[in-house]
């Protein structure tokens, strides 16, 4: 079973929750830019949570399906031939179009039992710069046939057969998008970084007082902002060091980058926040020219915005199995 491409979107990739254990030996987890939304789609048509699904940015495509299977597209607001947040059954033959993203950059397209794409050290996500996993190590392109398990069609048929409350090929209630921002700018909650301290008090000011627009050569490895020029009180050289997801590193051109999915695993940049990681995939639904601004947190309150994040996925989560009579 397969989807074919009939017209691909931008930056359109296999993902899943990425490979994790590797940054040892140079290579970032990866994965889902927005793993809240990934979460959410994969429930949606009953896979477990670290399935592959398909993540679309800014402009979707347009597919046609071999078979019946059970879909489900959630996060960002795209103008699109299938309703959002709420598992849909596609017929054998069926085509779906998905256009621009209206609110949110990223949204996620399920199906039941997953991406079948060849797993790579452990992971079926693709990783860009280093061209492997996914579908070829590639972004997807017209004419691709996107692989799905050989019996993807009759799980899909079980599974759409056990929901509660149908309609026609899809269901009458929908899940929330926790990530999508209603308005902008956004606020993300950071934490004063290693080298907060290296950036006089005008600096730090500025950087929780600006409001940060999101460049157009951002992407999967970093978001460049665009706002005040931050420069560093104390230039002494700093070496090499571990970063992570969330990370906002200052280059000596003053302009910020915050660290994305696809980050490199050090850098010797100073790090002047690092971004609560609840906040992570909610930044991740800003496109190009998006703005948001920070908010000074601790580390108490960075896990307390965790902890509410987690019940609250919990909470939805616990619904879709209801409705699937779990």
């Amino acid at each position: 079973m397969t989807i074919r491409v009939l017209r691909p979107g931008l930056l359109m990739s296999v993902q899943d929750r990425g490979r994790h254990g590797h940054q040892h030996v140079g290579l970032c987890p990866g994965g889902a830019m927005d793993v809240i939304s990934l979460t959410i789609a994969n429930a949606l048509v009953g896979n477990p949570s670290e399935a592959a699904a398909v993540e679309l940015t800014v402009l979707g495509p347009d597919l046609e399906f071999a078979d019946d299977t059970l879909v489900a597209l959630a996060g960002g607001d795209f103008d699109s031939t299938l309703p959002h947040n709420r598992p849909v059954l596609v017929p054998a033959g069926g085509r779906v179009s998905i256009s621009r993203a209206e609110r949110g950059a990223r949204a996620y397209l399920a199906v039941a039992g997953g991406i079948a794409v060849e797993p790579v050290l452990g992971s079926r996500s693709t990783y860009l710069p280093g061209r492997f996993g996914g579908l070829q190590g590639r972004v997807l392109k017209r004419g691709d046939k996107i692989p799905l398990l050989p019996e993807a069609a009759e799980l899909s048929r079980q599974r759409f057969a056990k929901l509660k409350n149908k309609r026609a090929q899809s269901v009458r209630w929908s899940a929330p998008p926790f990530t999508v921002p209603d308005r902008e700018p956004i606020v993300l909650h950071a934490i004063e970084g290693e080298h907060f301290g290296h950036f006089d008090a005008a600096m730090q000011r500025a950087f929780f007082d600006t409001v940060w627009k999101i460049t157009s050569d951002s992407n999967r490895m970093g978001f460049r902002l665009a706002g005040a020029t931050l420069a560093r009180a104390n230039n002494e050289e700093i070496l090499s060091a571990p970063t992570c997801l969330g990370s906002v590193q200052v280059p000596a051109n003053g302009v910020p980058i915050a660290l994305m999915a696809d980050h490199q695993t050090t850098g010797g940049y100073p790090r002047i926040a690092e971004i609560a990681s609840a906040d992570v995939p909610r930044l991740a639904q800003l496109g190009p020219g998006g703005a948001l601004h920070f908010a000074r947190c601790g580390l108490d309150m960075a896990a307390e915005l965790r902890k509410d994040m987690k019940n609250r996925l919990d909470t939805a989560l616990r619904g879709i199995a209801w409705e699937y009579g779990e």
